[in-house]
């Protein structure tokens, strides 16, 4: 996987001012500020993955505030990633390093642009509720039938879906058990319909998430370290948008944002709010937040 620095960043960013500071007007159909910056952008997210739609309202808002038109495009990972090398998509807030997205990484690396990490605190789980009996990963196949013997996934082509299936499910002997893939509303709806009935459920899941605030939830301990550590979040960017909106990608380069910030926002949006119309909620956290806000464009 080829990695692009910072310093890169840098030279894409002063390239593109530089050539696009000629032109005498900007690309058709593109917008244009800042001496013919590209305005008009869009913005892919992950299908059910909460952070990256909580922080692509962030950036959709904030970067409308700076004069850029934002498009939001739902898709699954690997559509994301080829529509970010083909130049369809700009940028991604969601993606996850070292484990969750390696593979894509390694396929689509050398195609599209790391803008930087923005957070280091998040992981990929196996969850149960509270008061299961048992406490580790290592637990569960001796405990299945307690289970329904089934494991609720999310989406298949999610990198978690990849690590359950290479990884964790080997590791760990489970392969007797029914690891069911849908999509993550679906495996939200039946922790909720477990929870309320007070069955046991176990659920692939990542921290950050709402469902740890929404359900009374304990991750099982992974002795064998099958999910890997600790994992970064990044934004990664295609190549044009390094150079044709070199001012947004700084800003995406130097964005940072702590796991109790984001679960502010995710809470404000998810679980506070039940409509889908989140502008005039991310716009009342941006008002609640402003210094930390206005710390990301300054």
């Amino acid at each position: 996987m080829k990695k692009h620095n910072k310093i890169a960043i840098a030279a894409l960013a002063t390239a593109g001012l530089i050539g696009l500071a000629g032109c005498a007007s900007p690309e058709a159909g593109s917008g244009s500020a800042d001496g013919g910056e590209k305005t008009d952008l869009t913005l892919a997210v992950f299908n059910g993955w909460d952070e990256g739609v909580a922080t692509s309202w962030l950036w959709k808002t904030i970067l409308e505030d700076e004069g850029y038109s934002v498009e939001l495009e739902y898709a699954d990972p690997a559509p994301v990633f080829e529509g970010l090398k083909s130049g369809d998509y700009d940028f991604t807030t969601d993606v996850w390093m070292p484990k969750t997205h390696a593979a894509y990484l390694e396929t689509y690396g050398e195609d599209i642009v790391e803008l930087g990490a923005w957070n280091d605190e998040s992981k990929l789980t196996l969850a149960v509720n509270e008061d299961a009996p048992i406490d580790s990963i290592e637990e569960l196949a001796d405990n299945a039938d307690l289970f329904g013997n089934q494991i609720v996934g999310i989406e298949p082509g999610a990198g978690l879906t990849a690590a359950m299936e290479n990884d964790v499910i080997p590791g760990y002997g489970l392969d007797g058990m029914d690891f069911v893939t849908s999509s993550t509303a679906a495996m939200l709806t039946e922790l909720k319909s477990a929870t309320d009935k007070g069955e046991n459920v176990v659920v692939t899941l990542w921290e950050p998430h709402r469902a740890y605030a929404q359900f009374p939830l304990k991750n099982l301990e992974d002795p064998e370290g099958h999910f890997g550590a600790t994992e970064s979040l990044y934004s990664y960017g295609s190549t044009d948008f390094a150079e044709s909106s070199p001012k947004a990608a700084g800003y995406l380069e130097n964005f940072e944002m702590d796991s109790e910030t984001l679960m502010s926002l995710v809470q404000a949006m998810f679980i506070d709010y039940e409509g889908d119309d989140y502008a005039p909620v991310v716009e009342q956290w941006i008002e609640d937040n402003q210094d930390y806000v206005d710390g990301l464009t300054s």
